[in-house]
């Protein structure tokens, strides 16, 4: 399956469709961007961001749009905002692994976890 994720907003007990998130490959200081998408209604991607064909050892990036994704959800956030991008930063060391990067997220808290 290569690498997948799925957003949950914690602040409504739902998942966070709509949620924009873009996918970078690092190398040091440097992001480049390999694809932004838009979460579906079971806050997930509607296919894997790498499939097990694809998905390389190395470093890589999600960015989560959080603010936006509450605001549009008509939650009153205060400017700035305490959470307006989350930035995960993680590495992939076993290419022929499945990585799953789920994030846990509030206006006010993030969690995340290698999941299965």
């Amino acid at each position: 399956m290569g690498l997948s994720t799925h957003v949950l907003d914690t602040m409504h007990g739902c998942p966070a469709a709509g949620m924009e998130v873009s996918l970078f490959s690092t190398h040091g200081d440097e992001a480049t961007l390999i694809q932004r998408l838009v979460l579906n209604r079971d806050g997930r991607t509607d296919a894997p961001l790498f499939d097990n064909a694809s998905l390389r050892a190395g470093t890589y990036r999600l960015t989560f749009g959080v603010a936006a994704y509450f605001k549009s959800r008509g939650v009153e956030l205060p400017e700035p905002c305490f959470l307006d991008r989350v930035s995960i930063d993680f590495g992939v060391a076993h290419a022929d692994q499945h990585y799953h990067v789920p994030l846990l997220v509030s206006p006010w808290s993030y969690s995340t976890y290698r999941g299965s």
